[in-house]
Formats: structure tokens, sequence, C-alpha cells
């Protein structure tokens, strides 16, 4: 088994009496504070949106998805262009998926040993990932931090499957964590284990015998819903490591990250800011609203009065509206700007309510105005 022979300098500077951590750790392209919550560029952007943009959010690590990443000319781009972070033209961190989950999810995927064959989603072709290829995508790309290889299953598959799935999970962490990567990359390793709590502890004492240099909880968010995301969260978050960083893979929701968080969750991502946004779903501290609806036609305050972005102090809502409905580009750019403020706003809220040792009073006051139904003003 591969040693660490680097260190990510994972330090907990707080936790609070609900068990929310504060912390940051470090990679080459700088510090990064948690909680943290990470942008998704799954094919290296985020789409609609300047990076200076996302930088400018208070985004500090950006996500990228190995396996888009590797179809067709992307991988040999990437590298023509010198890595992954002058390809996407961001100064800091990057984490890289190892494509499992995208890979299990397409239609007629087959399952070894050696890893899964599938189709090309483009033209058919048929095409093959197993541990030491997603490593070497990985490694060819440059990123800070590395996913091991893991099958990603349904949270409603039977438990005699998830058991074989968790063995064969730790032995493709294990062909993973063998991989050589660049001298600067990280590696974290990914338990699963689908809603059992027995096969998550299995899971959790395997993969962190293995040398990672951070775990992941990977396998929710995947149509369980938040009472049984909170449940496995809450009996898998203590069989991870204390002093290394933890993720939470896919998650989520404003709701869902608070209550992960007191769970004792490091690092989010999820592609619901920016999804949401080129929908017209603009996130505020008072709720969700849908721009485009008609009660905003002559709205002249900004999405919401709180906000920094750029798009809350530039533009109204009636004049986003308009924007949507011409379907100009620059619609979608301002919405996805102001929703990824309002996560990274979200996360250092966060950040100083565990600082002051009042978490759970902040979760608390915080969810009861963002759930308080939103009356838009009328003109």
């Amino acid at each position: 088994m591969v040693e660490s022979k680097k260190d990510i300098k994972f330090k907990l500077t707080r936790t609070d009496p609900s068990g929310a951590r504060r912390g940051h750790f470090f990679t080459e392209h700088g510090k990064v504070e948690t909680p943290t919550f990470m942008p998704v560029g799954t094919a290296g952007y985020v789409r609609s949106t300047p990076m200076r943009d996302v930088a400018e959010s208070g985004a500090q690590v950006v996500l990228g998805n190995s396996y888009h990443l590797s179809l067709g000319e992307r991988l040999q781009t990437v590298k023509r262009a010198g890595g992954l972070h002058r390809f996407m033209g961001w100064e800091g961190t990057i984490l890289t998926d190892s494509g499992g989950f995208q890979v299990f999810s397409l239609e007629g995927s087959e399952i070894t040993e050696k890893g899964v064959s599938f189709q090309f989603e483009e033209d058919g072709q048929k095409l093959f990932l197993g541990p030491e290829q997603s490593m070497a995508i990985q490694r060819d790309l440059g990123s800070d931090i590395v996913m091991a290889f893991d099958e990603c299953v349904d949270y409603k598959a039977p438990q005699e499957y998830v058991q074989k799935s968790v063995e064969r999970t730790t032995r493709w962490a294990e062909r993973s964590r063998e991989y050589p990567l660049q001298d600067h990359q990280f590696m974290f390793g990914i338990v699963q284990g689908g809603i059992f709590q027995s096969l998550r502890r299995q899971s959790a004492i395997e993969i962190t015998n293995i040398p990672f240099d951070g775990f992941a909880i990977g396998g929710v968010s995947v149509g369980e819903g938040l009472d049984l995301l909170k449940e496995v969260v809450g009996y898998t978050t203590p069989l991870l490591p204390p002093m290394k960083p933890r993720y939470l893979m896919g998650v989520g929701l404003p709701e869902d990250i608070l209550a992960s968080v007191e769970r004792g969750i490091d690092m989010f991502d999820c592609v619901i800011p920016t999804r949401y946004g080129r929908q017209g779903t603009l996130f505020t501290r008072m709720g969700k609203l849908r721009i485009m609806d008609k009660v905003f036609r002559k709205d002249k305050y900004p999405l919401d009065t709180a906000c920094r972005c750029y798009t809350c102090q530039t533009y109204s809502r009636m004049v986003l509206r308009y924007l949507f409905f011409s379907k100009d580009p620059l619609a979608e750019t301002l919405a996805t700007i102001h929703n990824l403020t309002f996560y990274q706003d979200l996360m250092a809220d966060i950040r100083r309510a565990i600082e002051k040792g009042n978490y759970e009073n902040f979760q608390r006051g915080w969810l009861n105005s963002y759930f308080r139904k939103n009356s838009p003003r009328k003109k």
C-alpha cells in the first residue's frame, strides 16, 4: 500500500457544541477554509459564467469530472493547455471526481472486478473505466484533490447487492491508492454502503484503513430525502478520522448543507446553485423565487437586498425577468453569479457562527427566515 508522502495540513480551529467543525487545509493552490462549498465545473467550465466571477463569489475550490473531461478531444486539449488550472483559468484548488457516479448512471453499464464498461453517450462507442484509468485521467488533469474510484449504488438497492458493492469499492480504493500521481496531488477515499448502517460501518473501517489524505461519504443525495440523508450522515461521519477533511458528495440544498455541517461535514459540492440559476430559480435569504413569475414584472428591488453580488448591485428583479423572457444568455450568467454568491455567503456565515460557538442558534434562525413564505412586494 502506498503511504501518503504529503500532508494536506488540515487543522481544526473550532468545534461547536452542536458538532459543527471549523478548520482549513492547504493545497499547492492555496488555503481552503472549511466548511466550504465547491461550485461544479463538470467539463472544465462553470456554465455561462467566467471564472473571474466564480472567484469573486468567494469560492476557493471548484470541481471537475474526470469522465466528462476524458471524452473526445477534451483530455488532450487540457494537456495541451498545460493542465486543468490553466484550461479553466482558475488559480485556486481543483477537486476532480473519479467519474464513477456518471458512469454507473449510464444505461447498459456492465460492472466487473476490473471496472465498468459503458457506451459513450455521444456516439455509442464502447468504453471502459476502472481505478487505474480514472487515476491516470486525474493525474493528467493535474487537479489538487483526486477521488478514488468507487461504485455509487441506488439507495433502493437490496442489501445483498450493496454488500458486494462495498467490498468491490474497497478493492478499487486500494488499487486507486497504489496508482502514482503528481507530486502535488492528494487523494480522498469514499465510504459507501447505501442506507444500511452495518455496511456504512464496514465501508468506513475498510476505507479509513487505507492512507488517504481525506475521506468522503458517497451515495447520498440520490433521492433518499433529507431525513434519510441526516440519518446516514449522522451515523457515518463519526466513523471518519477527525483530523482529516470530511467531504459529503453531491449535497446540495441549503437545508441539506446546514444539517450536514451540524453532523461534522467540512466539504460540499452540488450543481444546484448553477443549474437552478440557469433555469430561473434564485436563492435568497427569504427563500427561493422563480424570477419569471409575473409578480416580479414591475419589481424594482434586487433579488436579495442583503446580497453583495454584481447582479444584486446592478439589476432589479424586473430587469432580470425581462432578460430571461428575452432568452438572452446574460440572464443565465447573472443568475449564476447571484446563486454562487448566495452559497458562498452562507458558508461564510456558517464559519462565523461556528467560531462564535453559536451554530445551533444560527441554523435555527437562518432556516426560519429562509422557509418563511416569500411575499414579494407588489408594485
